[in-house]
């Protein structure tokens, strides 16, 4: 069996992992900037500045993109809270505090770029953006009393990281903007990036203690949730970006966990002990019942989106009518 290795010797075998894969980052991480994707040109003044404030017909986004474009931005706006997270269950030490140093100022550029989008493209109201932001950054995001170390918070953002991609992605696409397009796939390759760092070095943490390294990813699974949890309108907003495919419980599994999951080779290794085979089994029961959910979500969608064609057609042809 192997030895329960502390969270100092854990971090201690896994440097050179780190300085590794920051090395591998930096030489394939391109640089950029968010006024260039910015459509300044559409930019106008509002009340305080001579101009006219917001007024919802200014905003050429529909209902489902903004709430996603508010929840993406929110959720990366709480990067003071993400970086103290990490920070605490790192180290800020050799590679490994130059990783989590770099991985904030990455990650504060999602922020910055977002916002000046929908600020300068008027997309959603931007009063009720910044209360919402007040309230989400003064809440902060904490991570469960029982998440602490090293193990879990890395199995965590291995997960969350991929997840935000997917979401910043479909984002994108919703948006019917070219702009808004090209700007979220520039912000989803960072987090794809980042999500490569975290995931080699889960997967080098279970190859160095896989029987504490698979609790730790089975623990995060069968608790997950965004970041965001919590911020204002997050459960309407939530089930509107899973209603139209933006973030779902099918792209949770099928994009997000399993691939991840295949990548390590959890379900075909032979190294766990007792402890680890325990967590594994907890997991795959999980997993069987995640599959049933999904397709009774599914469904669920299916009858409630063909309900609402239904509605739309009879009041359009009542409308031809009158």
């Amino acid at each position: 069996m192997t030895k329960a290795l502390t969270q100092l010797e854990i971090l201690t075998a896994l440097e050179p992992v780190a300085e590794q894969n920051l090395n591998r980052h930096l030489s394939i991480a391109k640089d950029w900037h968010p006024h260039d994707y910015v459509p300044w040109d559409e930019g106008r003044n509002f009340a305080a500045m001579g101009g006219i404030d917001w007024e919802p017909e200014q905003s050429k986004l529909t209902d489902i993109a903004k709430a996603a474009m508010i929840t993406n931005l929110l959720t990366e706006d709480n990067l003071p809270s993400y970086h103290r997270e990490i920070a605490e269950n790192f180290s800020q030490d050799g590679a490994w505090g130059t990783w989590v140093g770099r991985w904030t100022a990455e990650e504060n550029r999602h922020g910055i770029v977002i916002r000046d989008y929908l600020v300068v493209t008027r997309g959603v109201d931007p009063v009720a953006l910044e209360n919402a932001r007040m309230i989400h950054m003064t809440q902060g995001a904490h991570a469960p009393a029982n998440w602490g170390g090293f193990l879990v918070n890395v199995a965590y953002v291995t997960f969350q990281e991929l997840a935000t991609r997917v979401s910043h992605r479909n984002t994108g696409r919703v948006c019917d903007d070219a702009v808004a397009d090209r700007m979220l796939a520039r912000v989803a390759t960072d987090e794809n990036l980042h999500m490569i760092f975290y995931r080699n070095l889960c997967a080098a943490a279970l190859d160095l203690v896989p029987d504490q390294a698979m609790p730790a990813i089975t623990k995060v699974l069968t608790n997950f949730q965004m970041p965001g949890a919590g911020m204002p309108n997050w459960r309407r907003n939530g089930v509107l970006m899973a209603k139209h495919g933006i973030y779902d419980l099918r792209q949770h599994l099928d994009e997000v966990v399993l691939p991840v999951l295949k990548q390590w080779n959890v379900f075909g290794r032979d190294d766990f002990g007792p402890r680890g085979e325990a967590a594994r089994d907890e997991l795959a029961q999980f997993l069987a019942k995640l599959e049933k959910d999904v397709l009774k979500f599914e469904e669920q969608r299916d009858r409630l989106l063909a309900r609402e064609r239904e509605v739309a057609e009879r009041q359009g042809v009542g409308a031809a009518a009158r």
